[in-house]
């Protein structure tokens, strides 16, 4: 097990509280029904499961349940600093752009190996008044076959700390 990973909370807890959050605030989110694999300084990965919710007419996995997961990868990361934070800072994407490199024909881990820049974006919003954005980028691999990539993506994640203005 890595040691960098944040041991305040578990993978299972975090997981808890994400399908909490999502079945009142995101229903969409909580239909993929996503878990949180690693949450650590570095990275953050997200299962989802390929199944009835998830797959297309050709038994791969759905683009919006692709975009799902790669929104989560980074959005997570920014909801933990956040939290920790104890700020009202706002976050939502800009844009999203994605590369689809094979089909999703199982079940899919999103990996954004830039959870550390996630949360300097964060911390830099913590005494910035202005609107704050960056891009990250991450990719997204079949759970039985982790050496070849599925998926790349990139999303900007735009954020803005409300208690300063």
């Amino acid at each position: 097990m890595n040691n960098s990973i944040d041991k305040s909370r578990s993978v299972n807890s975090w997981t808890l509280w994400l399908r909490l959050f999502a079945w009142f605030k995101l229903p969409l989110l909580g239909f993929v029904n996503p878990r949180i694999i690693e949450n650590s300084e570095s990275r953050v990965v997200v299962l989802v499961k390929k199944g009835y919710r998830t797959r297309n007419h050709l038994n791969v996995m759905y683009f919006g349940a692709l975009a799902i997961g790669a929104e989560l990868s980074v959005a997570f990361k920014a909801v933990d600093s956040i939290q920790k934070s104890k700020k009202k800072i706002d976050f939502l994407f800009k844009d999203f752009s994605c590369e689809f490199l094979k089909r999703a024909d199982a079940d899919v881990h999103f990996i954004c190996e830039e959870a550390h820049l996630v949360d300097e974006l964060i911390q830099t919003s913590i005494s910035n008044p202005e609107r704050l954005e960056k891009k990250f980028s991450g990719y997204a691999v079949t759970v039985n076959n982790s050496a070849q990539p599925v998926m790349r993506y990139s999303l900007t994640l735009s954020v803005k700390n409300r208690s300063l203005t």
